[in-house]
């Protein structure tokens, strides 16, 4: 399969045009004339995805975050910002990256989180149409809730605001503590994101809306695994593999 194709695909799943301004998505290592017959697939392209890629004979890996959001002045291989970019290019293997797209896209990023924590009737959240929000099926304590993104996303969340009934959540994959804001503005009684910094969970609460924040990496990796499936579903010859890189991130137990 040609690259150019493979990109009119990903096109299908997560229309550029769905990206917000500051954002750097599509193809950033390759050329489309390249033939591509397997694919590595991760959150990251870090240096041990990239090497990864080469180990398994990929010819491109897809990622979530982009590479050089900000204007790069070298390109070597002990630069930690562009090192990565440096193997991809030695290794002959491509680079795809799919975003904040991925997370508006209709089977994206914040979608899947909805599926996957029973958050029903989801809806685009204006202005930037990012966020979901949805409702349980019925209102549960917060505590509840935060059990449940526990064992449904395998991680250990943080927690801001009272023990109350909640029912009406807004959800953004990776880090989203600033949109407290506009979580008020839906109706929202718990914002659900990746991260959250101190100040954002302070004013969130005074403004009535409750935090859990659950992990960068785990509100976004769910994306992959379905990913893959509609990739395999809307192409031929290409063989896809998850990559085993994980939480940059770990916890002493």
């Amino acid at each position: 399969m040609l690259l150019k194709d493979f990109l009119a695909v990903m096109e299908s799943i997560a229309p550029r045009e769905l990206a917000l301004d500051y954002d750097n998505p599509g193809l950033i290592v390759g050329t489309e004339k390249n033939a591509i017959k397997k694919v590595l697939i991760a959150l990251d392209c870090t240096t041990e995805v990239a090497d990864e890629a080469k180990a398994l004979g990929c010819d491109l890996v897809v990622t979530h975050h982009p590479l050089l959001f900000r204007a790069v002045k070298r390109i070597c291989p002990d630069d930690p910002l562009s090192a990565p970019v440096f193997r991809l290019i030695k290794n002959g293997v491509g680079m795809f990256a799919a975003h904040t797209n991925l997370d508006s896209a209709e089977g994206g990023v914040n979608t899947t989180l909805c599926r996957l924590l029973g958050i029903r009737n989801e809806t685009p959240v204006p202005p930037e149409n990012l966020a979901r929000a949805g409702e349980l099926d019925e209102a549960i304590s917060f505590s509840a809730l935060a059990e449940r993104v526990e064992k449904t996303l395998e991680t250990k969340v943080r927690l801001a605001g009272p023990e109350r009934p909640v029912k009406r959540v807004m959800v953004v994959g990776g880090s989203g503590g600033s949109e407290y804001a506009i979580a008020r503005e839906v109706g929202a009684d718990v914002l659900l994101t990746g991260e959250c910094r101190h100040n954002e969970a302070i004013e969130a609460v005074a403004a009535g809306v409750n935090v859990i924040a659950a992990g960068h990496y785990e509100t976004e990796s769910v994306v992959l695994e379905p990913l893959k499936a509609r990739l395999t579903e809307l192409t031929s010859g290409v063989e896809y593999v998850i990559s085993k890189a994980g939480n940059p991130l770990r916890t002493l137990r």
